[in-house]
């Protein structure tokens, strides 16, 4: 049971200055606002000594713009009506006149923008204040009169330390509301815009320094996007998709890879224009958008990905120049390995200074890279229209419709075919994320990325359509090399090739085994382009270029991403890597370790076999966009409101599926591989659950599951097989009753609903923010502990109201408690009488709305809040930044204070805990209060199944022996019934029982229980209820009305002679209890009913009290007399 209480247990936490709300002129002088304070200040303006002079109001001058009576000065408005309030600090106190607009740097809160300088006074302390003319004139003549409210403002809704500005915080619903002799309330930060430590210190970091490079959106991703995405790809592999597939079946897989890449861009940029994005690339889209599960373990793998893609590419660099260099001139001969190992080592570092050297200069690198494929693409597009007589021996020989008719199929030799070939082309695509990557170095994310990214997939797919078309309409599958193939007219009759148009028999280049043996040609020269081209160095450049283009960018990439995820410490140990440095906030030691990672796989110069799963990484990353705007877009969020408008939820779902079936295409063991990995890492994260909330619409998509449930649960109408107990319980504090909440959450845990109940009383006005605060602190608690329950705390006059306030408004819908369990009130011949009065009215009024009810006893007692340490419920708060650790010591002393007021105080951890020495009696309360987190040993639970009250006393203790923690205690079931009947009534209970399917160990029917009790026993409950009695028969009948009236807990002589046969029966079932169930783990017993207005409060409680002393922890349960078990199907 919660006891009276009107403060939480820890309240003399320390709040920033910024959280103050008005401030009550105490006559000293105005300390002016702080650069941490964006709040407005108030002072009351106090009565004039003299109500003689009397000039216009203080309102009335503000308003108008004039300056207002300088602090400690006479006060103008003299005649000023009590509880009036003027805004200070808008002026110069002085009286000097409003300066010039102060610089951009100066300090706003609200309606001043204040200068630093100003905050220093320079005139023997007095602090002067300078404001801005037209910011002052803004606020204050915004309707016309004076007014501390602010109109909307863009610095309202930025989060703490926010890159593009300073955050300013609004004035508070208390400041503007709350009456002005009442203590305004201490205010956070608006729903959601909290920060946790570690985006807090990801905030701060990603503020903008000053001179900071920032890219448009054709350097940073239109120029990024291209080079990716044409690759060494268009130069060296292009040509013998075409020879393989024809040119029909290659148009075809380029527009299969271009809607794939094209979806995800629509996709990324929904989610990119959905607010402001910061460093990360498709790591940040994700876990802003499906939450830090999929994007911890997107982040991880994406940025590994790119780090080995950078070894990739180096390689497909090093083995060009090996193959430029011949074999002539090796670097270590017969060595062709060790001479990659040795270029790509020279290149990557090369690399990594270029990339260390700062973003402007690897951008620059990035423009020439791109300059030089460009021209290394009009290069072979000009030598495609110049055919020379030697080319023809290798396959050219210009643009020819017949040769572009026989390359119009396809002609896969060997083992490729459609899906093969497309696997090799696919790598190709996957490069759509460059400029997405480096978001947090873009002047303007949410115009670069979509245009950027959009764009240069369009111009890519045409490149790679036109080289498609233009390869397969000039050049033919085979050839010689050798000039002399040459047809004889007397053959040409009979010659179908393409070739023999032009005069050429490149016939035999097909063997009699069905081989090839040519070494030219669309399918047997990689190198053909370079044969086409204008000048065929270019080509080579191109594909350097190409190459290493490809490579700085992945250099880049992968520490920008793998910083971002250091910053939101996803996982523990790795922030070392979140740390920037110089103007840009480079990540150096990224840098490293990429460079590290990149240097293993080039020393391994075998990339065939991690190629693959580096392509199902890239696919993973995009397929998680695509759902991500689907999953927002399902989800219904009102915060889901991308500028961006063209796409669409299903075409992003499509999208999705479709990366994961090219997955499979690619290479099915890595893209099994990869989703293990992918699965590996999101278990991990789910289960260290990271102290971050970015809004995700997983959780979007949560609520909107809830309350479409909820609503269709409260369609249909309640079944007795369905019922499970919904238990309100009055713990108080949740921390305060810890065996209660144990106990209720054994049976309850993912079968009913928990509701800790808590009223909250007191003299004082009720402080509904501090309820609300408390009511986020308590429900953290319990997540903590992992309780699955609910916290809902009331104000009230006293406790009946509070517990009538919930059990009628707690829950929701069919969500909504159906039993009430409190905790026995073992002090109740301690205190005053009109608590047992309240108490008892408690449970009638349980049984007034219908509500089973429940009374737990422990001999020990369960209210553990004057001795028990709170340093884990404040470990689990929500800390405003820069608040000191706490720790809790215990207040001894004040042993009379409400018994569910906590007393643990929080203290600097500087000063070091006060660890009391616990007296026997608490030893014994504390060790009592763990009893049931602990696995229960072999025992018994003993059920007291006295009245049918529709089954809750059997049901209750049937759940709990289900749990885990009870699966070894059995249960054994009492009766009452005659001594003739005994054999009867026991078959009759387990027949039932066996019905029930409720396995049970022994039946008990107890033919005595009308016995007269022990003489001793009846004496001392005489003597227990003496102080109580009325004795109405010794007083006049007026004077015992009037006592009744006003002591109506009090037992008359008439009641207590109607119900002695009720009286000796529970002194008589103590007594069987004892003899029964002394060793028992836990008795559930059916409790004892008082009709309202009849049995006093007073006797009903001394029946509780006998029938439950001296016993094991006793559960009293009293259904609502509705069946809540069935045997029926």
């Amino acid at each position: 049971m919660s006891a009276p209480s009107s403060t939480p247990p820890v309240q003399e936490e320390k709040q920033a200055p910024e959280n103050e709300g008005l401030a009550v002129d105490t006559g000293l002088e105005p300390a002016g606002p702080t650069p941490s304070s964006s709040r407005f200040q108030v002072d009351l303006v106090a009565e004039a000594a003299s109500a003689a002079d009397k000039t216009p109001s203080t309102d009335s001058t503000l308003a108008s713009g004039d300056k207002a009576t300088p602090e400690g000065s006479e006060p103008a408005a003299g005649g000023e009506a009590k509880g009036r309030f003027r805004v200070v600090n808008f002026m110069d106190p002085s009286g000097a006149s409003p300066p010039e607009v102060v610089p951009a740097e100066g300090f706003q809160n609200g309606d001043t923008v204040m200068s630093e300088g100003s905050l220093h006074s320079s005139t023997g302390g007095q602090h002067h204040y300078h404001y801005d003319t037209h910011t002052n004139t803004y606020y204050l003549r915004t309707f016309g009169h004076n007014t501390i409210d602010a109109v909307p403002n863009i610095d309202f809704y930025r989060q703490s330390a926010a890159p593009l500005g300073d955050k300013l915080i609004r004035p508070t619903l208390s400041e503007l509301h709350d009456e002005l002799d009442k203590e305004p309330f201490e205010d956070g930060f608006a729903n959601g815009d909290e920060l946790s430590p570690a985006e807090e210190a990801a905030a701060k970091e990603a503020a903008e320094p000053k001179g900071a490079v920032k890219f448009g959106w054709i350097k940073g991703v239109l120029v990024r996007c291209m080079l990716n995405i044409w690759g060494v790809m268009l130069f060296i592999r292009m040509s013998w998709i075409v020879g393989q597939a024809g040119i029909v079946l290659s148009c075809v897989i380029v527009l299969m890879a271009t809607v794939v890449t094209t979806i995800t861009g629509l996709s990324t940029s929904a989610i990119a224009t959905n607010g402001f994005v910061r460093g990360g690339g498709a790591y940040y889209l994700i876990s802003r958008s499906l939450g830090p599960e999929f994007g911890g373990s997107i982040g991880l793998i994406f940025a590994f990905a790119n780090a080995v893609a950078v070894a990739m590419y180096v390689v497909g660099f090093a083995e060009t120049v090996v193959e430029l260099l011949g074999v002539s001139h090796p670097i270590l001969p017969h060595d062709e390995i060790n001479d990659i190992r040795i270029i790509g080592t020279i290149t990557i570092i090369l690399l990594l200074g270029i990339s260390m050297a700062g973003m402007e200069w690897e951008a620059k690198a990035q423009i020439f890279l791109l300059v030089v494929l460009i021209t290394a693409i009009f290069n072979y597009f000009i030598g495609s229209f110049i055919p020379l007589k030697s080319k023809e021996s290798h396959g050219f020989f210009g643009y020819d419709s017949v040769i572009m008719m026989e390359n119009m199929g396809p002609d896969f030799r060997g083992t490729e075919s459609f899906f093969s070939v497309f696997a090799i082309f696919f790598p190709a695509a996957t490069g759509i994320l460059a400029g997405a990557n480096i978001s947090g170095d873009l002047s303007d994310p949410q115009l670069a990325i979509p245009r950027g990214t959009l764009l240069a997939i369009l111009i890519t797919g045409i490149v790679y359509l036109g080289v498609a078309i233009s390869t397969g309409s000039c050049i033919v599958r085979d050839a010689t090399g050798n000039g002399n193939d040459t047809l004889s007219t007397q053959f040409m009759a009979n010659c179908t090739d393409a070739a023999c148009k032009f005069g050429y028999d490149f016939s035999y280049c097909k063997g009699d085994d069905g081989h090839y043996n040519c070494r030219y040609g669309l399918q047997n020269d990689f190198q053909v382009m370079s044969i086409v081209s204008g000048f065929s160095p270019i080509i080579t450049a191109g594909i350097f270029s190409a190459t290493l283009s490809s490579a700085l960018a992945s250099l880049v990439s992968a520490p920008k991403v793998f910083q971002a995820l250091c910053k939101d410490n996803i996982y523990p140990g790795l922030e070392m890597f979140a740390k920037g440095y110089g103007k840009n906030n480079e990540p150096l030691r990224g840098y490293i370790l990429t460079f590290c990672i990149a240097l293993a796989f080039i020393l391994i110069a075998q990339l065939n076999i991690i190629a693959p799963i580096i392509s199902n990484f890239f696919l993973a990353s995009y397929a998680l966009i695509n759902f991500s705007v689907f999953h927002a877009s399902l989800a219904n969020s009102p915060g889901w409101r991308p500028s961006f408008k063209f796409y669409n939820m299903w075409v992003s779902l499509a999208g999705a599926v479709l990366c994961c079936v090219v997955m499979f295409v690619i290479n099915w063991w890595a893209a099994l591989m990869t989703n293990v990995i992918v699965m590996g890492l999101y278990i991990y994260v789910s289960y260290k659950k990271p102290d971050v909330n970015w809004g995700s619409s997983t959780q979007a998509l949560t609520y909107h599951q809830a309350l479409t449930h909820s609503l269709h649960l409260s369609s249909v109408e309640d079944h007795i097989k369905n019922f499970r107990p919904q238990c309100l319980v009055m713990t108080g504090y949740p921390n305060s009753r810890p065996a209660l909440l144990h106990l209720v959450h054994a049976f309850t845990k993912n079968v009913g609903l928990m509701i800790c109940g808590h009223v909250r009383t007191g003299s004082r006005r009720p402080n509904f923010k501090e309820l609300s605060n408390d009511q986020t602190r308590y429900q953290r608690w319990l997540l903590k502990n992992e309780t699955k329950a609910f916290y809902t705390p009331v104000f009230a006059d006293d406790m009946r109201q509070g517990t009538q306030y919930l059990l009628q408004a707690a829950g929701l819908g069919r969500l909504r408690p159906n039993t009430l369990v409190i905790g026995y009130k073992s002090d109740w011949r301690d205190g005053d009488m009109m608590n047992v009065e309240t108490y008892i009215h408690m449970i009638h009024d349980a049984f007034d709305f219908q509500y089973g009810s429940v009374v737990f006893r422990l001999k020990e007692g369960l209210d553990v809040s004057h001795i028990s340490e709170q340093d884990d419920l404040l470990s689990s708060q929500e800390k405003t930044s820069g608040m000191k650790d706490v720790v809790v010591s215990i207040d001894m002393k004040d042993s009379d204070r409400d018994s569910s007021k906590p007393l643990s105080k929080a203290t600097n951890s500087s000063e070091g805990p006060l660890v009391p020495r616990l007296n026997v009696a608490d030893q014994r309360l504390l060790d009592a209060s763990q009893l049931f987190k602990r696995k229960q040993g072999k025992g018994t639970v003993d059920v007291w199944w006295l009245f049918d009250d529709g089954g809750l006393t059997l049901l209750i203790p049937y759940l709990l022996t289900n749990k885990k923690k009870w699966k070894d205690c059995k249960i054994r079931v009492f009766i009452g019934g005659k001594i003739n009947r005994i054999d009867h009534d026991r078959r009759a209970m387990a027949t039932l029982l066996s019905k029930f399917r409720i396995d049970f160990s022994d039946i008990n029917v107890l033919g005595d229980i009308n016995t007269k009790p022990k003489k001793e026993n009846v004496t001392a409950f005489e003597e227990m209820i003496e102080p109580y009695r009325l004795k109405e028969d010794d007083m006049e009948q007026d004077t015992a009305e009037a006592q009744k009236a006003s002591e109506p807990w009090r037992i008359t002589d008439n009641e207590l002679e109607l119900y002695r046969a009720k009286t000796n029966r529970q002194i008589r079932l103590n007594e069987l209890l004892k003899e029964h169930s002394s060793t028992a783990n836990l008795i559930v017993m059916s409790m004892p009913l008082a009709r309202k207005g009849a049995v006093s409060s007073a006797l009903y409680m001394s029946w509780l009290e006998t029938l439950s002393k001296d016993l094991p922890p006793l559960l009293l349960v009293r259904g609502n007399h509705q069946s809540v078990l069935t045997f029926y199907s």
